[in-house]
């Protein structure tokens, strides 16, 4: 008889209960979501545009949005990266995440193509960087989201 080379122990597979795997995809995380507010801290009148050129919140939540989204991203990359608040700070990491994803892909539905602003306050395409590219990007980052929160 084959013996599977996938483990399954009474408490589910490995890769689902390592406690290894679900710190570097913490620290991942939350590495990412520190990134990615720097520019956007330092630069938050371009951020607004960048905000604004997705045309989905009213004009008065841009400004706000422009200005607290990124500090918020840094306070749930901080809390992943020393691992305090987890459960929280999961599950926020996670409705950003899925808001970001969606807000993309409502935006590559209606035609536009614009910078996502995931990393940079811009509003150009950095590095020569597609629509499809960031849905790529992104994508990895749902997933990562999502495998932290069934594990926490």
């Amino acid at each position: 008889m084959v013996e599977s080379t996938w483990q399954i122990t009474g408490e589910g597979p490995a890769w689902k209960t390592s406690a290894k795997f679900a710190f570097i995809v913490r620290l991942v995380l939350g590495a990412v979501f520190i990134f990615a507010s720097i520019d956007k801290i330092r630069h938050p009148e371009a951020f607004a545009e960048v905000v604004y050129n997705y045309q989905i919140l009213p004009d008065l939540l841009i400004n706000i949005s422009a200005i607290m989204l990124p500090w918020l991203e840094l306070v749930l990359g901080g809390c992943l990266l020393a691992g305090v608040w987890l459960p929280g700070a999961v599950i926020l990491a996670n409705i950003l995440l899925f808001t970001f994803f969606g807000s993309l892909l409502f935006n590559i539905a209606r035609g536009l193509d614009i910078n996502c602003g995931c990393f940079s306050a811009s509003t150009e395409h950095v590095g020569g960087a597609t629509m499809a590219w960031y849905v790529l990007r992104d994508s990895v980052f749902v997933l990562l989201g999502a495998y932290l929160f069934v594990r926490f």
